[in-house]
C-alpha cells in the first residue's frame, strides 16, 4: 500500500467486498418504492409509519456506501476506456439508480473483481 492511500484495496475488490456493495446496491434500489410510499402516504399508513424511518435509514446507509465505493473503484480501478468511464461518471450522478447500476453491470464483471476473488478466496464465506 501506498503512503497517500487512506483505503486498502481489499475493501474495494475482495469477495467479501463484492458482497457488500450488492447488498448495499439491493437496499439502494429498495430505497426508491420505500420514498415513494413515503412521499405519496395519505394517511392510510399509520401502522406503517415507525417502521418506515429505519427502512429509509437503511436505504439511504446503502445508497451512500454503494456511491462511494463504486466512485472509489470508477476512478482508481477501472480499466475500461476513458468514454466509458465518463459515460457511468455521470450515470452515477443519478442516485440511488446510478451507483446500483454501475455495481451490477460493471463492478462486478470487472476483470479485477473476477481476479481478486479467484485469488483470494475469502475463508469467512466460504
Amino acid at each position: 500500500m501506498l503512503a497517500y492511500e487512506l483505503i486498502h484495496k481489499e475493501w474495494i475488490v475482495s469477495r467479501t467486498a463484492r458482497t457488500v456493495y450488492r447488498a448495499a446496491a439491493v437496499l439502494s434500489l429498495l430505497l426508491l418504492p420505500v420514498l415513494w410510499v413515503a412521499i405519496v402516504d395519505d394517511g392510510m399508513l399509520g401502522p406503517l409509519r415507525p417502521i418506515l424511518r429505519p427502512v429509509l435509514f437503511v436505504g439511504v446507509l446503502g445508497m451512500a456506501l454503494t456511491g462511494l465505493g463504486m466512485e472509489y473503484f470508477l476512478f482508481r480501478f477501472d480499466d475500461s476506456h476513458a468514454l466509458k468511464q465518463v459515460f457511468w461518471f455521470c450515470v452515477m450522478i443519478l442516485a440511488p439508480i446510478g451507483p446500483a447500476l454501475y455495481c451490477f453491470l460493471v463492478y462486478s464483471r470487472s476483470d479485477v473483481v473476477k481476479r481478486s476473488c479467484a485469488e483470494n478466496p475469502d475463508p469467512l464465506l466460504g
